[in-house]
Protein backbone atom coordinates (compact mmCIF):
# COMPACT_ATOMS: atom_id res chain seq x y z
CA UNK A 1 0.00 0.00 0.00
CA UNK A 2 1.88 3.04 -1.34
CA UNK A 3 -0.61 5.46 -2.58
CA UNK A 4 -4.05 6.01 -0.49
CA UNK A 5 -6.49 8.72 -1.12
CA UNK A 6 -7.32 10.49 1.95
CA UNK A 7 -11.19 11.97 1.27
CA UNK A 8 -12.95 14.00 4.11
CA UNK A 9 -16.24 16.12 3.82
CA UNK A 10 -18.18 14.74 1.96
CA UNK A 11 -21.38 15.54 3.29
CA UNK A 12 -23.15 13.08 1.69
CA UNK A 13 -21.92 14.72 -2.02
CA UNK A 14 -20.38 11.56 -3.97
CA UNK A 15 -20.95 12.93 -7.51
CA UNK A 16 -17.02 13.45 -7.88
CA UNK A 17 -16.30 9.67 -6.80
CA UNK A 18 -15.50 8.19 -10.21
CA UNK A 19 -12.92 11.09 -10.81
CA UNK A 20 -11.16 10.66 -7.54
CA UNK A 21 -10.70 7.06 -8.30
CA UNK A 22 -9.20 7.75 -11.49
CA UNK A 23 -6.62 8.21 -9.55
CA UNK A 24 -5.44 4.73 -8.83
CA UNK A 25 -4.89 4.71 -5.11
CA UNK A 26 -4.38 1.65 -3.33
CA UNK A 27 -6.54 2.28 -0.52
CA UNK A 28 -8.87 4.96 0.81
CA UNK A 29 -8.71 6.90 3.82
CA UNK A 30 -12.03 8.71 4.90
CA UNK A 31 -11.30 11.16 7.52
CA UNK A 32 -15.57 11.71 8.70
CA UNK A 33 -18.63 13.53 7.79
CA UNK A 34 -19.67 11.35 5.20
CA UNK A 35 -23.03 12.15 5.16
CA UNK A 36 -25.04 15.31 6.12
CA UNK A 37 -26.70 14.91 9.30
CA UNK A 38 -27.51 11.43 7.90
CA UNK A 39 -28.73 9.08 7.21
CA UNK A 40 -26.36 6.55 7.49
CA UNK A 41 -27.68 4.29 4.77
CA UNK A 42 -27.25 7.13 2.38
CA UNK A 43 -23.42 6.05 2.32
CA UNK A 44 -23.89 2.83 0.90
CA UNK A 45 -24.04 4.81 -2.29
CA UNK A 46 -20.42 5.92 -1.12
CA UNK A 47 -18.83 2.68 -0.02
CA UNK A 48 -20.11 0.06 -2.48
CA UNK A 49 -18.30 1.91 -5.38
CA UNK A 50 -15.03 1.79 -3.71
CA UNK A 51 -13.16 -1.07 -5.00
CA UNK A 52 -10.07 -0.83 -2.84
CA UNK A 53 -9.13 -1.12 0.80
CA UNK A 54 -11.14 1.11 2.44
CA UNK A 55 -10.80 3.06 6.47
CA UNK A 56 -12.60 5.35 7.89
CA UNK A 57 -13.92 7.20 10.74
CA UNK A 58 -17.33 9.42 10.63
CA UNK A 59 -17.25 13.19 11.73
CA UNK A 60 -19.51 15.44 13.40
CA UNK A 61 -22.33 15.58 11.15
CA UNK A 62 -22.84 11.38 11.00
CA UNK A 63 -24.99 10.21 13.08
CA UNK A 64 -23.23 8.49 16.44
CA UNK A 65 -25.41 4.86 14.53
CA UNK A 66 -22.38 5.75 11.59
CA UNK A 67 -20.21 3.84 14.09
CA UNK A 68 -22.01 0.48 13.78
CA UNK A 69 -23.01 0.82 9.93
CA UNK A 70 -19.29 1.09 9.21
CA UNK A 71 -18.66 -1.85 11.36
CA UNK A 72 -21.00 -3.97 9.31
CA UNK A 73 -19.84 -2.01 5.83
CA UNK A 74 -17.34 -3.49 3.34
CA UNK A 75 -14.92 -0.36 5.30
CA UNK A 76 -12.91 -1.43 8.00
CA UNK A 77 -14.43 1.41 11.09
CA UNK A 78 -11.58 3.10 12.76
CA UNK A 79 -13.20 5.18 15.30
CA UNK A 80 -11.60 3.93 18.78
CA UNK A 81 -9.54 1.28 17.04
CA UNK A 82 -6.27 0.29 15.42
CA UNK A 83 -5.03 -1.86 12.41
CA UNK A 84 -1.49 -2.64 11.29
CA UNK A 85 -0.79 -2.99 7.34
CA UNK A 86 2.82 -4.20 7.53
CA UNK A 87 5.28 -0.86 7.56
CA UNK A 88 1.78 1.06 8.11
CA UNK A 89 -0.02 1.33 11.15
CA UNK A 90 -3.71 3.24 11.87
CA UNK A 91 -5.41 4.42 14.46
CA UNK A 92 -8.55 6.49 14.38
CA UNK A 93 -10.75 8.22 15.84
CA UNK A 94 -13.97 10.06 14.50
CA UNK A 95 -16.47 12.80 15.64
CA UNK A 96 -15.10 16.01 16.98
CA UNK A 97 -14.71 18.04 20.12
CA UNK A 98 -17.29 20.72 20.75
CA UNK A 99 -18.98 22.88 18.36
CA UNK A 100 -21.47 25.73 18.43
CA UNK A 101 -23.76 23.70 16.24
CA UNK A 102 -25.12 21.01 18.80
CA UNK A 103 -23.69 18.62 15.65
CA UNK A 104 -24.82 14.88 16.01
CA UNK A 105 -21.16 13.13 17.15
CA UNK A 106 -19.62 15.69 19.62
CA UNK A 107 -16.92 14.61 22.34
CA UNK A 108 -15.20 16.03 25.22
CA UNK A 109 -11.42 16.56 25.00
CA UNK A 110 -11.72 14.55 27.95
CA UNK A 111 -13.46 11.72 26.24
CA UNK A 112 -11.07 12.42 23.03
CA UNK A 113 -7.87 11.95 25.59
CA UNK A 114 -9.20 8.76 26.80
CA UNK A 115 -9.75 7.15 23.54
CA UNK A 116 -6.32 8.21 22.09
CA UNK A 117 -4.72 7.11 25.87
CA UNK A 118 -6.35 3.60 25.90
CA UNK A 119 -5.93 2.90 21.90
CA UNK A 120 -2.34 4.10 20.82
CA UNK A 121 -0.53 1.37 23.64
CA UNK A 122 -2.17 -1.43 21.87
CA UNK A 123 -0.62 -0.52 18.09
CA UNK A 124 2.30 -1.87 17.34
CA UNK A 125 4.74 1.07 16.04
CA UNK A 126 5.35 0.41 11.98
CA UNK A 127 7.19 2.73 9.82
CA UNK A 128 4.97 4.94 9.14
CA UNK A 129 2.29 5.75 12.26
CA UNK A 130 -0.98 7.24 11.22
CA UNK A 131 -3.97 9.03 13.08
CA UNK A 132 -6.91 9.66 10.83
CA UNK A 133 -9.28 11.99 12.68
CA UNK A 134 -12.23 14.59 12.08
CA UNK A 135 -10.86 16.75 14.54
CA UNK A 136 -8.09 18.92 13.65
CA UNK A 137 -5.34 18.81 16.06
CA UNK A 138 -5.40 22.39 18.37
CA UNK A 139 -3.55 25.45 16.39
CA UNK A 140 -2.90 23.26 13.12
CA UNK A 141 -4.78 23.41 10.11
CA UNK A 142 -7.97 24.52 12.38
CA UNK A 143 -9.01 27.99 12.20
CA UNK A 144 -12.31 28.83 10.97
CA UNK A 145 -13.58 32.58 11.81
CA UNK A 146 -10.05 33.30 12.78
CA UNK A 147 -9.94 31.35 16.06
CA UNK A 148 -8.49 27.86 16.26
CA UNK A 149 -11.47 25.50 17.08
CA UNK A 150 -9.44 21.97 16.86
CA UNK A 151 -9.30 19.68 19.65
CA UNK A 152 -6.15 20.39 22.22
CA UNK A 153 -6.27 15.88 23.02
CA UNK A 154 -5.41 15.44 19.32
CA UNK A 155 -2.51 17.82 19.64
CA UNK A 156 -1.58 15.94 22.89
CA UNK A 157 -1.09 13.12 21.37
CA UNK A 158 0.63 14.07 18.22
CA UNK A 159 3.86 13.29 18.60
CA UNK A 160 2.70 9.39 18.87
CA UNK A 161 2.04 9.56 14.92
CA UNK A 162 4.03 10.31 11.86
CA UNK A 163 1.09 11.52 9.63
CA UNK A 164 -1.99 13.36 10.82
CA UNK A 165 -5.31 13.04 8.30
CA UNK A 166 -8.02 15.16 9.93
CA UNK A 167 -10.50 17.52 8.24
CA UNK A 168 -14.00 19.27 9.59
CA UNK A 169 -12.64 22.74 8.68
CA UNK A 170 -13.36 23.53 5.49
CA UNK A 171 -11.79 26.85 4.89
CA UNK A 172 -7.97 25.68 6.59
CA UNK A 173 -6.94 22.54 4.05
CA UNK A 174 -3.57 21.97 3.59
CA UNK A 175 -0.45 20.56 4.72
CA UNK A 176 1.78 21.06 7.99
CA UNK A 177 4.48 20.18 9.36
CA UNK A 178 4.96 20.03 13.16
CA UNK A 179 8.15 19.09 15.30
CA UNK A 180 8.05 15.97 12.44
CA UNK A 181 4.90 15.10 12.36
CA UNK A 182 2.83 15.58 9.01
CA UNK A 183 -0.54 17.17 9.18
CA UNK A 184 -3.17 17.00 6.34
CA UNK A 185 -6.62 18.48 6.12
CA UNK A 186 -7.48 17.39 2.52
CA UNK A 187 -10.41 20.01 2.14
CA UNK A 188 -13.85 19.12 0.76
CA UNK A 189 -14.59 16.08 -1.35
CA UNK A 190 -18.45 17.16 -1.85
CA UNK A 191 -16.38 20.02 -4.10
CA UNK A 192 -13.74 17.86 -5.26
CA UNK A 193 -11.01 18.06 -3.09
CA UNK A 194 -8.66 15.40 -1.49
CA UNK A 195 -5.38 14.19 -1.22
CA UNK A 196 -3.20 11.60 -2.51
CA UNK A 197 -0.64 10.37 0.49
CA UNK A 198 2.54 8.56 -0.95
CA UNK A 199 4.24 6.02 1.42
CA UNK A 200 7.66 5.72 0.79
CA UNK A 201 10.67 2.59 1.67
CA UNK A 202 11.85 5.03 4.46
CA UNK A 203 10.73 6.57 8.30
CA UNK A 204 9.36 9.89 7.50
CA UNK A 205 9.06 9.31 3.88
CA UNK A 206 5.55 10.41 3.50
CA UNK A 207 4.62 12.28 0.01
CA UNK A 208 1.43 14.30 0.21
CA UNK A 209 -0.20 15.61 -2.96
CA UNK A 210 -3.17 18.30 -2.71
CA UNK A 211 -5.55 17.92 -5.74
CA UNK A 212 -8.88 19.15 -6.89
CA UNK A 213 -10.61 16.97 -9.61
Amino acid sequence: MENVLLLADLHGEYGKLDAFLDLNPDAVFIAGDITDMGPVESATSLLSRIDVPTFAVPGNCDPREMVEFLEHSECVCLHSAHIGLGRISIIGIGGSNPTPFNTPFELTDQQIDEILSSVIPKRERAMHNVLITHAPPFGILDRAGGNHVGSKSVLKHLSAFDLVCCAHIHEDKGVAEVEGVKVVNPGMAAAGECALIHFGPEAKAIGIELITV
